[in-house]
């Protein structure tokens, strides 16, 4: 099950290794409280799982009061949950003006398996604290699974070219590691939705158990004032390929599709 949100947060992890340590990000938020993004994850032609995205304030006070509760949910759906029961709860709570985290949970229920993880984040110290201990950074602006999607969300792109690679510092997994993501152009495909004018990226992703050594991973996020991720395909050893799409997009800040000053 964490593969359908690997593919939706550590997709969007983008951050320029021109950049400075301090990550520049736009003054105005691209998602406001009450969004809600609804996805399905397909192996071939079968409905592997379903999940959410949904924005709200917090209601934990941390050194800022304006804080957001990002709340992920996933789990198995169609065939896929006639042999295997996944349920996946994933929270993290982010500062309203530079989208750092403070507080990421993880509450895992995966057949018999079951983890609830945890991780608290201390930006000028460069540290994380895990339940295996605490975990050292080595820049000021380390993100969770969800947090490095909505602060990626933000990110200003505009000297963005194609075949520029970006990387990202990320906790996951107790271990503090760095992702890089090739910008591969602007592209209009066909959604649910309608016909979308979208970024394309394309992140790396390690060879193995999942995926064949010239697997490749590509993401299309929305052109638009939203940058929503509206696809993700992946080449896997078994099944040909996973396909993530999103199927619903409510309380947006734009219209979908609307074009801002931000947008390639």
């Amino acid at each position: 099950m964490n593969k359908l949100f690997l593919l939706l947060g550590v997709c969007m992890m983008m951050i320029s290794a021109t950049y400075s340590q301090s990550l520049p990000y736009l003054p105005n938020p691209t998602f406001k409280e009450g969004e809600k993004l609804s996805y399905k994850l397909r192996y071939g032609i079968l409905s592997g799982a379903v999940g959410n995205l949904s924005v709200n304030k917090s209601k934990y006070k941390f050194s800022s009061t304006n804080t957001y509760h990002l709340s992920a949910f996933g789990e198995t759906a169609g065939a896929v949950s006639a042999f295997y029961t996944v349920k996946n709860q994933y929270d993290s709570y982010i500062d309203g003006k530079t989208y750092l985290p403070y507080l990421y949970t993880e509450n895992i229920r995966e057949g018999n398996y079951r983890r609830i993880e945890y991780a608290s984040f201390d930006h000028p110290k460069k540290t994380v604290n895990g339940k295996k201990g605490k975990f050292t950074s080595p820049v000021n602006q380390t993100f969770d699974l969800l947090s490095a999607y909505y602060f990626a969300r933000n990110l200003d792109l505009s000297r963005l070219k194609v075949g520029d690679v970006f990387t990202i510092t990320y906790f996951l997994n107790d271990e503090v590691a760095q992702l890089g993501v090739k910008y591969v152009g602007t592209e209009k495909i066909k959604t649910s939705l309608g016909t979308l004018d979208c970024i394309k990226l394309s992140p790396e992703i390690k060879p193995g158990r999942i995926f064949k050594k010239d697997s490749r991973l590509y993401l299309w996020v929305t052109n638009d004032g939203n940058r929503i991720p509206v696809k993700a395909e992946a080449e896997i050893r078994i099944g040909g390929s996973v396909v993530m799409e999103l199927v619903s997009a409510d309380g947006l800040k734009y219209p979908l599709g609307e074009r801002v000053s931000y947008s390639k």
